[in-house]
């Protein structure tokens, strides 16, 4: 049995319909990533998927229960890192395990915050505030706290999208040995602006539709053993097939919109623009 599965899930905005016929399952500690072209409602997937907005229509079932709120088991990881800002690095961490665990005495949370915060690099930082760090060392607080809530699913939303290009390649990395690392099998649902960055991490990919009304496609399983590097992907033979599954998608649905240059399908084979 999936871990979680959305069954024909619609969701409309008055009268604008953003999602349609939207199916999809996620095995335990599979890496899922989504990707689609600019508004084609990426993100409103991604919050019915953890629960955080309903569908209009469909269903989200979790473990073999309907989702009717945020999932209790899982966290998320946002692009713009959403830290508190007058707290420390180890706070705004220690504050997520406290609602995970309201029980633990404050000693053990803390010292389970410490623990992540080590694991991504920031233990000499702890003590530090985000205005006090930069955007890369901001998103491993963000990515300590995810983890450090011991989730069974992780949800991802563009998380190294406000990133030079030098930090997410690290970070990604670091991402995938946390994942795999953990006490459990983690869950990983991400969405993405990035084909590359889908190939890189993930074990099947899906790309959504250009909307209004968009769905998604069959998905592409990337047959690649870990590690994997990013320039290695370029010019291997599985990646360029899974690059090219993709692109077609996504070539497809924008010529339904408009006309698509060489050039415009030669682009969203590589990064897809950023959903507003």
């Amino acid at each position: 049995m999936a871990l979680i599965e959305l069954q024909d899930i619609a969701k409309s905005y008055g009268p604008r319909c953003v999602l349609t016929h939207v199916n999809l399952s996620l095995e335990e500690g599979e890496f899922v990533s989504i990707v689609g072209t600019s508004a084609s409602g990426k993100t409103s997937l991604l919050k019915i998927a953890c629960g955080l907005i309903g569908p209009s229509a469909g269903h989200v079932i979790f473990n073999g229960a309907p989702v009717r709120d945020f999932l209790g088991e899982a966290s998320i990881v946002f692009q713009n890192y959403s830290l508190l800002p007058w707290l420390s690095a180890l706070e705004n961490v220690r504050l997520a395990v406290e609602a995970s665990y309201p029980e633990w005495p404050k000693a053990r949370q803390r010292e389970q915050a410490e623990k992540y915060l080590q694991l991504v690099g920031l233990g000499a930082a702890a003590a530090k505030r985000p205005s006090q760090l930069s955007g890369g060392m901001r998103q491993r607080v963000a990515i300590a706290r995810s983890f450090a809530v011991e989730p069974r699913v992780m949800f991802l939303d563009e998380p190294f999208g406000a990133l030079d290009a030098l930090t997410r390649s690290t970070l990604q990395q670091e991402l995938i040995k946390l994942c795999q690392a953990a006490a459990r099998p983690v869950t990983a649902l991400m969405i993405t602006n990035s084909v590359d960055e889908a190939i890189l991490l993930s074990d099947r990919i899906l790309a959504l539709s250009r909307g209004p009304g968009a769905t998604l496609s069959s998905a592409v399983p990337v047959p690649l053993p870990r590690p994997r590097a990013a320039d290695l992907l370029l010019h291997d033979e599985q990646s360029v097939r899974v690059r090219a599954r993709l692109s077609e998608f996504l070539s497809a649905g924008a010529a339904g919109h408009r006309s698509a240059s060489p050039r415009d399908s030669m682009a969203v084979s590589r990064t897809v623009p950023v959903e507003a």
